[in-house]
């Protein structure tokens, strides 16, 4: 049967809104049930911390459970696809960190793409990299380290926790930046390159701030500086690489994102109370228990952010000549 032009468009018209209605609606009311979050990392770590920590404070303004849900595996992309997958309620939200700006160099083909998939929400904390030094390297500081090098090409070790992880990549990067010709040793995790450098196996590295603090603190290795675009409070007197290198720079943040298509309300709503945790003294002083520095920004900001991290590290994997697998 034919529908009259009018009565038509009346019906196509009301179809249209139908979603409209219904996610504002959803806004209004959320949440009304459990928000799960998947953390791309196994329990227990520095990652795992931050995200306990601040869904504990979510669950206490938004007055329903945060569950963690931890989903390590494939470099992290398991649990981007996981989210990506989600309905876009609100109800599933997602560790992201500056490894999926990364990833997107290093995977041929990802069945998602994570800059307009995935709704950037709200920034969390820096957890800044060190570059470290086993004690009887002669070099002292930044500029001793780049004249050492320079003067034994091939010869210095340093030590990451993982190829193409993010250590890897800022060695790639030093190398570029000032010219050194090093050896790049990748291991699998932090436990063993702290354990190398200890003993002296390898003469340097760069690992996460958490990893080496006790054993910076204790004078048992050296730190020689911070990654993070600025110094870190738990170790104050330590530079910044960009004090001696300019430009060089390896922000190591993580955040917050959540499915494509999410309401705006909620969006906002989750960045605002995230932001309030991240200003609130007790989080703070447990941020830096562990060397993390709070990162306070808009939606917009962090998707800036993604979007010129992805453009930086796809320049460093390409002139490192690391193949995308």
């Amino acid at each position: 049967m034919n529908l009259p032009r009018r009565q038509f468009l009346q019906l196509a018209a009301a179809a249209a809104a139908i979603p409209v209605v219904s996610y504002g609606a959803l806004a209004q009311n959320y949440p009304n049930r459990p928000v799960k979050w998947i953390v791309p990392f196994p329990a227990g770590g520095t990652t795992d911390l931050v995200a306990r920590l601040l869904g504990q404070w979510l669950s206490e303004r938004l007055s329903q459970p945060v569950v963690i849900e931890n989903k390590p595996g494939g470099g992290t992309n398991i649990a981007v696809q996981a989210v990506v997958s989600a309905p876009p309620d609100g109800y599933t939200l997602l560790f992201i960190l500056s490894t999926n700006a990364i990833n997107v160099s290093l995977y041929k083909s990802l069945p998602f793409d994570f800059q307009s998939d995935i709704v950037p929400v709200a920034a969390l904390a820096e957890l800044p990299l060190v570059l470290i030094a086993n004690n009887d390297l002669p070099a002292k500081n930044v500029p001793e380290f780049v004249a050492y090098a320079k003067a034994h090409p091939g010869k210095l070790n340093v030590g990451s926790f993982g190829a193409r992880t993010v250590a890897h990549l800022a060695i790639e990067l030093l190398k570029s930046s000032t010219g050194i010709d090093v050896v790049h040793v990748p291991y699998r995790g932090s436990a063993l390159l702290v354990s190398d450098l200890l003993s002296g196996r390898i003469q340097a590295g760069i690992d996460a701030l958490p990893n080496v603090l006790p054993h910076s603190r204790s004078g048992a290795m050296r730190a020689l500086a911070v990654l993070a675009p600025q110094r870190t409070p738990a170790l104050p007197d330590m530079p910044t690489m960009g004090e001696t290198i300019k430009g060089y720079e390896v922000s190591t943040w993580s955040g917050v994102g959540i499915p494509k298509g999410t309401p705006d309300a909620i969006v906002e709503r989750l960045n605002r109370e995230i932001n309030a945790g991240l200003q609130d003294p007790g989080i703070t002083a447990r941020l830096a228990q562990v060397g993390a520095v709070p990162i306070i920004v808009t939606p917009a900001e962090l998707r800036a952010r993604i979007a010129a991290d992805t453009d930086k590290w796809a320049k460093v994997v390409k002139a490192a000549g690391i193949k995308p697998d």
